[in-house]
């Protein structure tokens, strides 16, 4: 059974950043990508980043390319997510998620199978 938990949310003038953690357990073989997704009140959840783990390629956002970096520690089975220039649009329950889906549709949330509690993150203005 597949774990993911974040961490490292919180409150942050805009400007500021911020480092998420996921930390994943259990998915051996059984997931080719890890994402992270992001829910503000109100609105749809969206996809903002994700790693492809076999070509370990990235993929972005248009609203978040240039300020958010997504990465993974195969050794600790982590995923991070580095979000600088926070604006008070990326308020939001951020979450992680990992999937088998095909390398052009990874913001599809139906392809991913697994996901975390989610983390907070504010940013005020």
């Amino acid at each position: 059974q597949v774990q993911l938990v974040e961490s490292g949310g919180g409150s942050v003038q805009a400007g500021g950043s911020l480092r998420l953690s996921c930390a994943a357990s259990g998915y051996s073989g059984s997931v080719n990508f890890m994402g992270w997704f992001r829910q503000a009140p109100g609105k749809e959840r969206e996809g903002v980043a994700a790693f492809y783990i076999g070509a370990e390629s990235t993929y972005y956002a248009e609203s978040v390319k240039g300020r958010f970096t997504i990465s993974r520690d195969s050794a600790k089975n982590t995923l991070d997510l580095q979000m600088n220039s926070l604006k008070p649009d990326d308020t939001a329950m951020y979450y992680c998620a990992a999937g088998w889906l095909r390398r052009g549709g990874w913001s599809d949330q139906k392809g991913y199978n697994y996901w975390g509690q989610g983390t907070q993150v504010t940013v005020s203005s």
